[in-house]
């Protein structure tokens, strides 16, 4: 008979996973804690998510394994945490492992006082000993027995660490000024690792450096760097042929075990992808390259398919694995090509593809496109307009084909923050390449982030199977704010913009650090943790407070609220210190600082919205590579940016701290204009 635990009354896909482990689990709660110091026992915490493939293999040989779990249960109050519910619990504990054992990751296993401080750490272990490491059945035999024996010696531990986990989250450094020397500073910086064969930064394994590319990207038009230019035009080109884009169904996998961007870590991102089409859009409009329109929009087109709830909302992941292994719903045999394709284009198609008999990843093929599809044509005697028909019908047939295995897991939560970030990108597209049918998507999402994710000025982090679930943290506040933004430019909606100012309005009040003028993680009257988390840094996604930056200067520009500016530039000028010493640390940051030490555009289209003359200006301003700028019509009358226009009036105008040039009415002379002043 089988028998479940506590976290079969969870959503979280990843706690399920856990449902029929002999493990006595509990989710993060206060019954675990009031059990633990009951009991004086202390607490097992585990931490991972959904789409981690170590997470499902420390479950398959630990936390099912009847010897490990009867240890655990009489030792431990044992606690299972997702990491993309739960990022607060996440990012304390995470900086507790580095500490501790100079290194961190997922699995991560933590071992804490029944206060839930920690006192011995670690990741992935073997359940016995073995591949260098100690096995998990020592492991809490001997940190169990330290509690029991060495009690003095495990508190004593657990308190510096309490105390240097308090130190580590307040920021040191006085505020200092941002200055256009200083962000041109950070850029040749990062640019110093950067990796002239295959682009990127640094060696294996390499993951997609989204945010530090859009600031080299906006370092690069301001300066009119060859450099830069030449840094970001070959790491978007390389990761876009490489396997870590999938060449069949669109998205990009989570990172690149090696240096070339062959072989990826195959689990899929919702942030990646969603931080993945704002920079692909912006070099789309940057450099007009149309690789970078294609990549954007099959990237979207994966997202609508796979990643999109029937409601509007966006799923989480998508796992690595299938039938339990690692890529497999994504990798082709050269005899497959040629069944499926026939023999004279499934040869030009793996000539193209780099498909061979023996294969470029464990005896299978992952396709990419290492040669100039040119070179190819000219190598194997076919046209180009050939290659690219055979190249388009083939990518078209083989994702039929692979429709038909078995896919990976799809983690079908939908967070807040992370909704808000793939609006962000959607809205920015929709923009950027004149398609009402991004519009539509982006007003569905939008909607259900309103509608389902929001109460009244609060907003939940988590929703699944109709049911919402904790409080909001900064990255759900300031990233769904974000989207909404977004939302606004794209459908010049006005509740989008007012849904926004309100998420803003909580931001300032229940995040506040009054004492730095930064911004904390979660708000005022969230559960007391061990210390209250401020996560600085740009790492795979955005930090709460770099989003938040963005948020309210945008904010202060749309209704001339210049006491969000000047919040916005204390939170933005309490983190550079930090962000000067570790600038490749900060990406997402240091893009909001270049739009800040600038002037941002502020345009105004009027005239009726279904004219055609003016749909004409509007796709002028959407093609143009404006990073930082704010826009509003004649749809948007209460808007500041209107004061003064004439609204029935066909015309552009561009503006600078509520200044504007004279109006044009010719899309060719706004194109102009708007290039000059980029």
């Amino acid at each position: 008979m089988t028998t479940t635990n506590r976290l079969a009354n969870e959503t979280s896909p990843y706690l399920l996973q856990h449902a029929h482990n002999p493990v006595d689990w509990y989710a993060w709660s206060d019954e675990a804690f009031a059990k633990a110091r009951g009991e004086d026992k202390p607490i097992f915490l585990s931490i991972g998510y959904s789409a981690c493939h170590w997470c499902h293999v420390m479950e398959r040989e630990s936390f099912e394994n009847e010897e490990i779990a009867a240890i655990l249960n009489r030792e431990f109050v044992s606690i299972k945490v997702d990491r993309e519910e739960r990022p607060d619990v996440d990012s304390i504990y995470m900086q507790a492992v580095q500490m501790m054992t100079g290194h961190g990751g997922w699995p991560m296993s933590m071992f804490l006082t029944p206060e839930g401080v920690p006192y011995y750490a670690g990741t992935y272990f073997p359940p016995d000993d073995g591949r260098g490491m100690p096995g998990f059945k020592r492991v809490l035999r001997h940190v169990a027995d330290a509690y029991r024996t060495r009690r003095e010696e495990v508190t004593a531990a657990s308190e510096e660490i309490r105390t240097a986990l308090q130190s580590a989250m307040n920021v040191a450094a006085s505020p200092a000024a941002v200055t256009r020397e200083g962000l041109d500073a950070a850029a040749l910086a990062i640019g110093r690792s950067f990796d002239p064969v295959h682009g990127g930064l640094g060696g294996a394994p390499k993951f997609p450096p989204s945010m530090t590319l859009d600031f080299l990207m906006q370092v690069a038009a301001r300066t009119r760097s060859v450099e830069l230019s030449h840094m970001v035009h070959l790491t978007l080109e390389k990761m876009a042929r490489g396997g870590l884009y999938d060449q069949i169904g669109g998205g990009f996998h989570r990172y690149s075990v090696d240096a070339r961007w062959l072989a990826p870590h195959f689990e899929k991102m919702l942030y990646d992808n969603a931080l993945l089409v704002r920079l692909y859009t912006r070099a789309w409009q940057w450099s007009k390259d149309p690789l970078c329109m294609r990549v954007a929009k099959e990237t979207l087109g994966f997202v609508a398919r796979e990643m999109t709830s029937p409601q509007g909302g966006f799923y989480s992941t998508l796992d690595a694995d299938s039938e339990g292994e690692e890529g497999k719903f994504y990798v082709w045999s050269r005899e497959e090509i040629l069944r499926e394709l026939g023999d004279e284009e499934g040869r030009i198609f793996s000539a193209l593809y780099d498909v061979s008999d023996g294969g470029n990843w464990e005896g299978k093929n992952i396709l990419n496109m290492p040669r100039d599809p040119e070179v190819v044509a000219a190598d194997i005697g076919v046209s180009m307009e050939r290659l690219t028909d055979i190249a388009s019908r083939g990518k078209c047939h083989l994702h039929g084909a692979r429709a038909k295995r078995v896919p990976p897991g799809r983690d079908e939560k939908i967070l807040a923050g992370w909704n808000g970030w793939m609006l962000a990108a959607l809205g920015e597209a929709a923009v950027a390449f004149g398609d009402e049918s991004l519009v539509t998507a982006t007003r569905n999402s939008a909607d259900f982030l309103i509608s389902t994710m929001m109460e009244g000025s609060r907003i939940y982090r988590s929703y699944k199977d109709g049911r919402r679930k904790i409080g909001g943290l900064l990255e759900d506040y300031s990233g769904a704010a974000w989207g909404l933004l977004s939302a606004f430019e794209a459908t010049r909606e006005m509740r989008y913009l007012r849904a926004a100012r309100e998420l803003a309005g909580e931001i300032v009040v229940r995040f506040a650090d009054a004492d730095s003028n930064g911004l904390f993680d979660t708000p005022d009257d969230h559960e007391a943790l061990i210390t209250r988390p401020r996560d600085l840094f740009d790492n795979a996604t955005p930090s709460g407070s770099s989003v938040a930056i963005v948020v309210l200067s945008k904010l202060a520009l749309y209704l001339n609220e210049p006491d969000l500016e000047r919040r916005a530039r204390a939170a933005l000028e309490s983190i550079w210190p930090v962000a000067q010493r570790y600038p490749s640390g900060f990406g997402f940051l240091l893009g909001a600082a270049e739009g800040m030490t600038g002037r941002p555009k502020e345009i105004v289209v009027t005239g009726a919205e279904d004219e055609p003359a003016v749909a004409a200006l509007w796709r002028a301003i959407g093609e143009a590579y404006l990073p930082h700028r704010v826009m509003a019509s004649s749809a948007t009358p209460e808007l500041p940016l209107l004061e003064g226009k004439p609204l029935d009036r066909v015309a552009g105008w561009i503006c600078e701290g509520y200044q504007c040039l004279e109006p044009v009415d010719d899309p060719q002379e706004l194109r102009r204009l708007l290039d000059e002043r980029r």
